[in-house]
């Protein structure tokens, strides 16, 4: 499982970083490259979300149980 969000998390660094590249080369024309990587780095953290909340309602993950007291 953590292999998965390790994945997903340096997925959604690339595309963002992927998007900081096509900012910089490309500063007065067409920005389809950098609105494209954005998308992606956008439809990879849903995902990431949606696959956690599907994990911790099929059980594979639970929570700590972290006390909040002090």
């Amino acid at each position: 499982m953590k292999t998965v969000f390790l994945l997903a998390f340096i997925g959604i660094l690339g595309a963002l970083a992927a998007a900081g590249l096509f900012m910089l080369r490309n500063s007065g024309g067409k920005p389809r490259g950098m609105a494209r990587a954005l998308a992606v780095r956008v439809g990879v953290s849903v995902a990431l979300f949606l696959f956690i909340l599907l994990s911790y309602y099929m059980g594979w993950i639970q929570p700590t149980g972290v006390p909040l007291t002090r």
